[in-house]
């Protein structure tokens, strides 16, 4: 599948950026670093809706790096726990086709 070939080249790339810097952080570290990002994904949102404007007028969003940031901490998680995220994805994408197929038509 096209989509598990590109976790595996997502997550082999994140592996080799993380070893070259130091190695992964202890799981709660990056479960705290997971809610951080989550937290400044929510910030742009919260600012491009206009529900609460960022503190310092910046014109420009920054929701797809936090998008980003968010992503390769996730993916951090699943590789330190040796989790292969493009099957996991198929299987996911499966569950919601079966389970959601006439859920919002």
């Amino acid at each position: 599948m096209v989509i598990k070939d590109l976790f595996i080249e997502v997550q082999e790339q994140v592996d080799k950026w993380i070893s070259e810097h130091g190695g992964y952080w202890p799981p709660l570290s990056m479960i705290c670093a997971i809610m951080e990002e989550l937290g400044e994904v929510a910030r742009e949102i919260n600012s491009i809706e206009s529900y609460k404007p960022k503190k310092l007028k910046i014109s420009d969003s920054n929701l797809g790096e936090e998008l980003a940031d968010l992503l390769f901490s996730i993916i951090c998680l699943g590789n330190y726990y040796k989790i292969d995220l493009g099957k996991e994805f198929n299987n996911i994408i499966i569950k919601y086709s079966n389970r959601d197929a006439n859920r919002f038509s």
